[in-house]
C-alpha cells in the first residue's frame, strides 16, 4: 500500500502584542537581543537550512534598526508593525506543506509506486518495452490499413513517443489489444467532440473556479491519489451550458495525466449533490450521459479509481438512471454513496487528505489557481499547446 506522505509542520510565528509605545519598544529591542543570542548560542543545534529560514524570515526586522533614528516615535512604530506583517506573510509561506504546491510531479515513479505498478499492472522495464512496441506497431498496422486498404483502420494519434503511449499501457494493465481500443476511443473521443478541447483557452475557464463548481486539491488522498471535487448545485444551468464543465474537465484530466504517478495510481472522484435541482437533471441527456462515462471509464486513459456520492436526494436518482445501463460491474463496485454521512467517506478518505467541508482539515483553492500556476510552467504549455489549447503568443515565444 502506498504510505502517506510526509507532511511539513505546519508552526506559526507569533508576533508581540502591542499595548503602548514602551511595551512594543521593549519587546521588539528584547526580541532582537534574544534573536542574536540563539543564533550565536544555539548555532551547533540547528541546521543550515533552518538557519537559513529563520534569518530570512527575520531580515525585514533587522533591518528596522536603519530607518529608526530621528524620525517620531509613531513613525517608528509604523515601521515595525510593518515589518512584522512581512514577517508573518514570509513565515505562511516557509511553513506552507510541501503537498500544497501548485505543480505537477512530472519525476519518475518512487519506488513504492514502482512496486505497485510491477504488482497491480505487471509493470516491469521489460514489459513495458515490448509492449510499448507492440501497440506502436499495431497503430502504424490500422493507420497502414486505413489509408491503403479502406477495409478498417482505428486512428492516428498525434503522437506515438513512450511518454505518450505508456499512459494508455498503464491504463489497461499492459493488455496491448486493450491498450490499442483505449487509443482509438481517446482520439475518436477527440474528433467527435472538438467543442470541449479544440481552440480552447484554459485561462478563460475561471468562471468555473469563481462558481466552485469544480475543484482540484493541490494534495492527494492517503494513498497519493489525486482528486477532482465538482458541486453541481453551485451550477447554474442558465448561465453557461454543461460543455463549460467538460471543457473544464478534460483540461484537468490532461495534465493529470502528465503526472506518471498518476498514470499508476488512477484519481478520486468526490460528486457533492447538495442543492442540485430538477433543472440540472433535465440536463442530463443519454448524449451527455454517454460523454460522462466515456471520461470516466472508457475513452481517457487515467483510471478512474473510486467515485463517492454526497448529498444525493431524488433527483439524483433521476439522473443515475440514464447512467445505470452504462456502467459495468467492475465500475459499479467503485462508486460509493454516503449521503449526508462524512463519516462514511472517512473510510475510504482520511479527515487529513479531505477540505474542512467534508469533515476534513484541509483548506481548498479555486480551479483557476491551477490553471494560473501552471501556465508558467513551459514544458505544460507546450504539451498543452501540442494537443489543440489555445495559448496566448507570449507563452509560445518563451517555449
Amino acid at each position: 500500500m502506498i504510505n502517506d506522505e510526509n507532511l511539513v509542520n505546519n508552526h506559526e510565528i507569533g508576533t508581540p502584542k502591542k499595548t503602548d509605545v514602551e511595551d512594543k519598544s521593549t519587546k521588539f529591542s528584547n526580541g532582537r537581543k534574544s534573536l542574536d543570542a540563539s543564533l550565536i548560542g544555539d548555532n551547533d543545534k540547528i541546521s543550515k537550512e533552518s538557519s537559513g529560514n529563520i534569518h530570512k524570515m527575520w531580515e525585514p526586522m533587522l533591518c528596522v534598526q536603519n530607518e529608526i533614528g530621528t524620525k517620531s516615535i509613531k513613525e517608528n512604530l509604523d515601521i515595525i508593525e510593518n515589518n512584522l506583517d512581512e514577517v508573518k506573510q514570509l513565515s505562511k509561506e516557509e511553513m506552507k506543506p510541501k503537498d500544497e504546491e501548485l505543480d505537477l510531479d512530472l519525476e519518475e515513479l518512487t519506488p513504492e509506486v514502482t512496486e505497485y505498478a510491477k504488482r497491480e499492472l505487471g509493470e516491469t522495464d521489460e514489459v513495458k518495452c515490448q509492449t510499448l512496441q507492440e501497440l506502436r506497431d499495431m497503430i502504424y498496422a490500422s493507420y497502414y490499413t486505413l489509408h491503403c486498404f479502406t477495409e478498417r483502420g482505428e486512428c492516428t494519434p498525434h503522437r506515438m513517443d513512450d511518454a505518450f503511449l505508456i499512459r494508455f499501457l498503464r491504463a489497461r494493465n499492459f493488455n496491448v489489444n486493450r491498450a490499442h481500443r483505449l487509443v482509438v476511443r481517446y482520439v475518436n473521443f477527440k474528433e467527435d467532440h472538438p467543442e470541449i478541447h479544440k481552440d480552447v483557452n484554459p485561462l478563460n475557464m475561471r468562471h468555473i473556479g469563481d462558481d466552485d463548481v469544480m475543484t482540484v486539491p493541490a494534495y492527494r488522498t492517503q494513498c497519493g491519489r489525486r482528486m477532482m471535487i465538482y458541486r453541481m448545485g453551485n451550477w447554474d444551468p442558465k448561465k453557461y451550458g454543461i460543455e463549460e464543465i467538460f471543457k473544464a474537465t478534460v483540461i484537468i484530466l490532461e495534465l493529470g495525466v502528465l503526472e506518471p504517478r498518476a498514470q499508476v495510481l488512477g484519481g478520486v472522484v468526490i460528486f457533492d449533490l447538495q442543492d442540485i435541482t430538477i433543472a440540472h437533471a433535465w440536463t442530463i441527456t443519454p448524449q451527455i450521459a454517454s460523454m460522462v462515462m466515456a471520461l470516466m471509464v472508457s475513452s481517457f486513459p487515467m483510471k478512474t479509481y473510486a467515485i463517492h456520492i454526497l448529498h444525493q436526494s431524488w433527483v439524483f436518482d433521476m439522473i443515475y438512471a440514464m447512467f445505470k445501463p452504462l456502467i459495468n460491474k467492475e465500475m459499479k463496485e467503485r462508486v460509493f454513496f454516503h449521503g449526508d454521512n462524512m463519516e462514511s467517506l472517512h473510510k475510504h478518505i482520511a479527515p487529513t487528505h479531505l477540505p474542512k467541508k467534508y469533515g476534513g482539515t484541509r483548506e481548498e483553492l479555486p480551479y483557476y489557481k491551477w490553471i494560473d500556476s501552471l501556465s508558467l510552467k513551459p514544458k505544460i504549455v507546450k504539451e498543452m499547446h501540442s494537443i489543440g489549447y489555445v495559448v496566448p503568443e507570449e507563452m509560445i515565444k518563451g517555449l
